[in-house]
């Protein structure tokens, strides 16, 4: 039985398939069409899909949407009406775009499905088509690929349908939902609506809020609970509407909330003031806490299931999944690594091969089903010289990659790493990397100014070889997607005193790996696995032997405003656009220093906000 899932039309455009309860691939849009957050129909990640399992769209027995057109319809409308005429403009903007594109979905996949092969009878493929329920897409995303037979599952994001949170019981193939928090009550609008008044932006700015947020107080999180949002003791929560736009309006917030903070929004230009971190600090954790109380609940009401399965776009806010793991509340956390809307694409295809087609699952208990990430393209190494030496790149081959770039990375050079398939999910795992030297207390400020072209005050991760992984970290549990963030040991930590606020903290080297170490002694782990991420361990492994440091500085290969690479030909390009010192593409070793300089590119020349 094979099955497509699509997730479309809203950000984030995926597509995936599987084939007998098997993810065989998955992509996101924006890799191939090199559009951030790509929100169109996934031509070319289907066709990466069907190619990858070497079938065709006659060879399917589903494809699955992930989520109810109509019904998202009737939300919004419902909206409009409940706030009129308070909402007219943004109803005036709305409504053509869903006339014209998202209402009749069926008939736009079935138009846009047929062009891709040429299919002339479009009742063949309609008669293929299901519908899914957006957050019953996240929560089988999350259950499915775990490796539990049961498990408490629960998503949250900004809102699906009407849903905004949901909880589920998995057991076995079932997967049925026990609770649910509707529209407009949400935690991820909530958090959209302060990443939007700090002056980034909404569904892509989360990231840099929660990076912000180390570097404030918490001192107005009473402010936040008295006045936007009314928590009680199961972790149940309602929205003080009064203080936000997003219902009928363009903006997230009003006169009344900025009123409330007595300040303005930011605006992207704006300096990042101490208040702003205060206010980072704060939401963040509100956030933890509602979601500690959620869970706590939840833990006294199910007893018995100790697994706990996490996704939606909150599930992405790597530091309240540290906290969530640290409070024992739950043996065990699976965390789905495209907890997004991207991951609705396989969710919806899992569903219904579990759900509509009624199908056994088979659980791995030693380990999920998601292959480490890695389901994306990949590209044999005669195609990889082929495509090099069309660019005109000079490269060396050698069998000994790992030994090269490990030697290159404890010169301080940075790296960028090109092996195998390509990840699904927004963070790079050790396949479209960029790479360096994590105890250089000057390597954060260079790669984000020079090769990230990003905001100085943003962190970075340390991918680590799990079996040294408790040696360095709090943590005992894997975290193989880079989900959750924990405490550099305190035998790790340099000391010294905290001096300055603010950014000036980034000036004080906190451990034996400052430029992966927060200014909280955090760091958003990933443990590298050699049966899940072979090359990458032994670069790692390389490295340690070299250096007897089992830690790499690990961003996604990529700079600000563009999606990470995907071919070949992307990587070079970024390789010749920063301060890139080595790339390493499967076997083929590039130097900065012999590449004809009529390849490089000003990437400064041309950003914009991501």
């Amino acid at each position: 039985m094979i099955i497509l899932g699509i997730s479309a039309f809203y950000h984030d455009s995926a597509a995936a398939l599987i084939k007998d309860g098997e993810i065989i691939a998955a992509a996101q849009e924006e890799r191939f069409t090199r559009v951030k957050h790509d929100s169109g129909f996934p031509t070319e990640a289907i066709r990466f899909c069907l190619k990858q399992a070497n079938v065709t769209l006659a060879d399917l027995d589903n494809i699955v949407f992930f989520e109810k057109p109509f019904l998202k319809f009737e939300r919004i409308l419902e909206t409009y009406l409940s706030t009129a005429p308070k909402g007219f403009q943004s109803f005036k903007t709305a409504m053509p775009v869903w006339l014209h594109e998202k209402l009749f979905q069926k008939r736009i996949l079935t138009d846009r499905l047929c062009a891709l092969e040429n299919i002339e009878s479009k009742k063949s493929i309609r008669s293929k088509l299901l519908f899914s329920d957006h957050h019953l897409s996240h929560a089988a995303s999350a259950f499915y690929p775990s490796p539990f037979e049961e498990a408490v599952v629960l998503c949250m994001d900004g809102v699906g349908e009407w849903a905004s949170s949901s909880l589920w019981i998995g057991k076995g193939a079932s997967l049925e939902i026990e609770k649910e928090i509707l529209f407009p009550n949400s935690l991820g609008l909530l958090y959209s609506a302060f990443t939007s008044y700090l002056g980034f932006k909404v569904n892509s700015g989360e990231y840099k809020m929660m990076g912000l947020a180390p570097y404030g107080r918490p001192m107005y999180e009473d402010l936040i609970l008295k006045h936007l949002i009314d928590v009680k003791d199961d972790g149940s929560f309602r929205l003080d509407m009064s203080y936000f736009n997003y219902m009928s309006g363009l903006t997230m917030t009003n006169e009344k909330f900025h009123d409330l903070f007595k300040t303005e929004p930011r605006t992207p230009e704006d300096e990042i003031a101490e208040f702003h971190m205060d206010v980072a600090a704060s939401i963040q954790s509100v956030i933890e806490k509602i979601l500690l109380k959620i869970l706590q609940s939840l833990a006294r009401e199910q007893r018995g299931i100790k697994n706990l399965c996490l996704a939606g776009g909150v599930a992405l806010n790597c530091v309240a999944n540290g906290k969530i793991l640290k409070s024992g509340l739950f043996e065990n956390i699976w965390i789905q690594p495209a907890a997004g809307d991207s991951g609705g694409a396989v969710g919806a295809a899992l569903a219904a091969f579990y759900l509509h087609h009624k199908n056994q699952r088979d659980v791995f208990f030693d380990q999920d089903s998601m292959k480490g990430g890695h389901l994306g393209p990949s590209f044999d190494q005669n195609d990889v010289k082929v495509r090099l030496s069309a660019l005109g790149a000079k490269f060396h081959v050698s069998n000994d990659v790992a030994e090269i770039a490990a030697k290159a990375l404890a010169d301080q050079k940075i790296v960028g790493w090109f092996q195998g398939a390509m990840e699904y999910g927004p963070r790079a795992l050790g396949a479209r990397s960029i790479l360096a030297d994590p105890r250089s207390a000057s390597m954060q400020k260079t790669l984000n100014l020079k090769v990230k072209f990003r905001e100085s005050f943003r962190p970075f991760a340390p991918a680590v070889l799990f079996e040294h992984m408790s040696e360095w970290f709090d943590l005992e549990k894997s975290s193989p997607y880079m989900l959750l963030t924990a405490a550099v040991k305190p035998s790790k930590r340099t000391g010294g005193e905290d001096t300055g606020t603010g950014f000036e903290r980034l000036r004080n080297a906190r451990s034996q790996i400052p430029a992966a170490t927060h200014v909280d002694y955090s760091a958003r782990v990933q443990s590298v696995h050699m049966q899940t991420n072979p090359k990458f361990h032994a670069l790692l492994s390389a490295f340690y032997k070299l250096t007897e440091c089992p830690v790499l500085l690990n961003t996604s290969f990529n700079v600000r405003g563009e999606p990470i690479v995907c071919t070949p030909e992307d990587a070079f390009k970024c390789f010749m656009g920063c301060d890139i010192d080595m790339l390493v593409v499967e076997n083929c070793v590039l130097y900065k220093s012999e590449q004809d300089l009529t390849h490089v590119n000003d990437h400064r020349a041309r950003f914009g906000n991501d």
